[in-house]
């Protein structure tokens, strides 16, 4: 079961990596977020059981452990970057691609001042899912979606004529 977890989280990484990028803003908090993340989909996975795509498995895990995480008291301490035996992959090359490109910390930074809520919407509509998708792994009404999203798409155009 480790050797697949494995092999899913390196196939699914760059995921896990935006979500990181999108919620923290300092390189340490993004690795202890992909740390938690990572912890969070290994204490999970044997129980998924396949009814939606491993992505969005994924995406959803890692979007509520990005908020939880973002709620704690920065004081508790951080988990050890193995668990039980289980190395986490490196992931500063991936971020090292995302700080290289102006237009995309530009967007990042308009984003990361959007609401919670917004921030995963777009976040999953960047990564090209579809709108009844986004509203399944947000926990939201399709029409919701697509009415936040206008409203978002409005909202960024603004914040990022002012950056």
């Amino acid at each position: 079961m480790e050797k697949e977890f494995l092999k899913t989280i390196k196939e699914n990484q760059a995921y896990i990596h935006k979500v990181c990028y999108m919620y923290c803003n300092s390189k340490e908090e993004r690795k202890d977020l992909f740390q938690e993340i990572t912890l969070q989909l290994w204490k999970g996975f044997d129980k998924f059981e396949g009814k939606s795509k491993i992505s969005t498995w994924i995406y959803r895990i890692a979007l509520n452990t990005a908020i939880s995480f973002l709620r704690k008291d920065s004081t508790q301490p951080k988990f050890s970057a193995e668990h039980n035996g289980l190395k986490v992959l490196n992931e500063n090359e991936e971020y090292e691609n995302f700080e290289r490109d102006e237009q995309v910390k530009i967007l990042y930074k308009a984003i990361n001042q959007l609401s919670t809520i917004e921030k995963t919407i777009m976040f999953l509509y960047l990564e090209d899912y579809k709108i009844n998708d986004i509203a399944e792994i947000a926990g939201i009404t399709a029409n919701n979606v697509s009415v936040k999203m206008i409203r978002i798409k409005e909202k960024l155009k603004n914040l990022v004529k002012v950056a």
